[in-house]
């Protein structure tokens, strides 16, 4: 790993203050320069590890500063306790350079602090061992009290720990190929493998693979893709496909046209200049969709979700989590599945898949959509648990309609 220098931690900072104050995708504000690899890990660990520091920092001075001064305190101390690959000096050293480049009397402040933790590390990660496990593993409370309650106290904790580790990069291959799923080496750029420039892989994570194997897909299909962004599980479909043939289509739909720039790039790279990419909500106007875009054999809904399974992927998802938004997204995705039936042709088969290990999202909106389809026939579930498959978490249900109601 790159231990960066004062330009780097001072745009760190700068990303954390922001998420601090508004909450925003950290990662949409990192730049794109040679040191991203590095700023993203300096963000991430920050983020990832917020609950930790910020409790562990706080034994450790009278009143928690605000904006950058606390960024500044928690880059550093993610650098010193987390990321042990960077030495202490540089943690240190580089993390109070970037904070006096926005106040010499901050930097003053954060040099003292950072110095204490080093000098208390072992009487603090001591007592961390007897707070309650939402401090432990940087968690919201209510997120690790239900998953205490349905894996139990073994299982929660080893999902918390994987959450709470670096996600690998995974580069998938048409099946073809014969490669399938390859581990991206660290520290390695996605645009520096052999192959990135002619579309030869996608960047996706193995545990994608269950829905895209359910949907089943085969050439000459009408298949929709109702959300699509950024376009890896698109793209995985299109392998399948074949490439542009008479009678099929490939349809690639999200609600956000500023998402889609992802699928088109994706699209582009991998050159499938045949599938239609189209701005549309699936939870909104059904009948017009319909009207423009016809019936379906295949249709993907790779519904919006809270994101638990992928919380090592998206650290700050964890601090968005409460169960108002998650009944929220329920809903969303109920609408979604409802009129994702109106565009399913007979016999056709529907896949709903979301990156959430809750119930509530997964196995409950499959239990009421076939309420309201008593005819529905599950053709198979795939169900991914980090803590038990070493993947990302994942749910996958393949859905058929009958050929005669």
């Amino acid at each position: 790993m790159s231990e960066g220098g004062c330009a780097s931690r001072r745009e760190a900072i700068f990303v954390v203050a922001q998420w601090l104050e508004t909450k925003k995708f950290p990662d949409r504000m990192i730049s794109d320069s040679p040191d991203r690899g590095f700023v993203t890990d300096l963000v991430y660990t920050a983020v990832r590890h917020f609950r930790t520091l910020d409790w562990m920092l706080g034994q450790l001075v009278k009143k928690m500063p605000v904006g950058e001064s606390r960024a500044a305190l928690l880059v550093g101390a993610a650098q010193l306790l987390k990321m042990r690959d960077v030495k202490e000096y540089a943690a240190v050293h580089e993390t109070v350079a970037a904070a006096k480049l926005a106040s010499k009397a901050s930097a003053g402040f954060v040099n003292g602090v950072l110095r204490n933790l080093i000098r208390n590390r072992e009487r603090l990660e001591n007592e961390l061992t007897r707070q309650s496990p939402g401090v432990r593993y940087s968690h919201p409370d209510a997120l690790v009290v239900r998953w205490l309650e349905r894996y139990g106290a073994k299982d929660t904790a080893a999902l918390c720990a994987w959450d709470n580790t670096p996600a690998d990069t995974f580069l998938a291959y048409p099946p073809a190929s014969g490669k399938d799923f390859v581990k991206l080496e660290h520290g390695r750029r996605v645009e520096d493998v052999e192959g990135y420039a002619d579309g030869a892989f996608i960047v996706q994570d193995p545990a994608t693979a269950g829905a895209i194997e359910l949907l089943d897909v085969k050439p000459g299909m009408r298949v929709l893709d109702a959300c699509a962004a950024p376009g890896g599980k698109t793209v995985q479909i299109g392998w399948r496909m074949g490439g542009r043939a008479d009678g099929q289509k490939l349809v690639a739909m999200d609600l956000r046209e500023d998402r889609l720039e992802a699928v088109r790039d994706n699209l582009k790279r991998t050159k499938m200049d045949w599938v239609e990419v189209k701005c549309g909500d699936l939870a909104d106007d059904v009948a017009a969709l319909k009207a423009e875009l016809g019936t379906f054999d295949r249709i993907l809904i790779d519904a919006p979700c809270s994101n638990t399974g992928v919380l090592r992927r998206r650290p700050d998802a964890r601090w968005r989590w409460s169960g108002t938004r998650m009944k929220q997204l329920a809903e969303t995705q109920q609408s979604m599945l409802i009129h994702g039936m109106e565009l399913l042709a007979p016999g056709g088969l529907l896949v709903y898949s979301t990156c959430s290990l809750e119930p509530e999202e997964n196995r409950r909106q499959i239990n009421l959509l076939r309420k309201r389809y008593p005819n529905l026939q599950c053709r198979g579930v795939v169900e991914r648990l980090p803590f038990r498959d070493g993947t990302d978490g994942a749910f996958a249900c393949a859905l058929e309609r009958p050929e005669q109601p």
